[in-house]
């Protein structure tokens, strides 16, 4: 279940927020708020999966509030009046912007939304376990993050670590390795079958003719590509269901 909070300075809009939600099966009210600062209290004693803000409120405004939460922030849905913050709210990265009033069905639609980022999040969090424990089923010796491989790069012999690895890009006879600790990727000599021979113990999945991304790195997917540190990567019709299956696996 997801637990919300909703935060709204209106008794009546509170009121008919708790019945909407009530309605949504996989959602949970924790609590609900009239102001930023009951607000700011209620989540530091109690775990909020996400939020349903206004944004006109006394005091601190919703906009504030939200950029006040920095890395504990929480999946956010605005609920306002007013249209004209709407390009504020999505800089913070809000799952949506629903203006009052809010019909049911744009409303269930902004629930999908956190429905569908709630569930990949839990996925990642599985599948970085997985990362830590998988085994290497020769030998019966764990598998750690730390492991490693070689690729002639630069004239050298450059060292990838599995776990710094975001994604991979093929170009024609070359690789290029996207890492998380460097901003240009190494460019090596190797097809997408070796390194996908490489990588076959560990959590990653072709996603393209052209891509390989790393399973727990993935912040987000729709049906025609996937989202890797705020790159949109395309998705083959030919590998969605297994990317589906791999994100969704509980």
């Amino acid at each position: 279940m997801i637990r919300c909070l909703a935060v709204d300075d209106e008794p009546l809009a509170l009121d008919l927020l708790e019945d909407n939600i009530s309605k949504i099966p996989y959602l949970t009210l924790v609590g609900k708020c009239y102001n930023a600062r009951e607000a700011d209290a209620f989540m530091s004693q109690e775990a909020v999966d996400l939020l349903f803000l206004d944004i006109q409120m006394p005091g601190l405004s919703g906009v504030q509030f939200l950029k006040s939460l920095k890395d504990q922030r929480p999946m956010a849905i605005f609920i306002t009046a007013y249209e004209k913050f709407a390009l504020e709210g999505y800089a913070l990265d809000v799952l949506d912007y629903l203006v009052k009033p809010v019909a049911f069905d744009r409303f269930e639609k902004a629930c999908h939304k956190a429905q569908r980022l709630f569930d990949l999040k839990n996925a990642q969090m599985q599948l970085l376990e997985v990362l830590s424990k998988t085994e290497n089923t020769e030998g019966g010796l764990q598998k750690e993050l730390s492991d490693f491989f070689f690729v002639n790069a630069d004239y050298s012999h450059i060292k990838i670590t599995i776990a710094d690895i975001l994604y991979i890009e093929s170009m024609k006879d070359y690789l290029k390795i996207y890492l998380t600790s460097q901003a240009k990727p190494i460019i090596t000599r190797m097809t997408m079958k070796t390194m996908e021979e490489k990588l076959a113990d560990y959590p990653f999945l072709r996603v393209h003719k052209s891509f390989i991304v790393s399973l727990p790195r993935v912040e987000a997917f729709k049906s025609q590509y996937v989202i890797v540190q705020k790159q949109k990567l395309p998705v083959s019709e030919s590998y969605r269901i297994e990317l589906q299956n791999k994100l969704n696996a509980k």
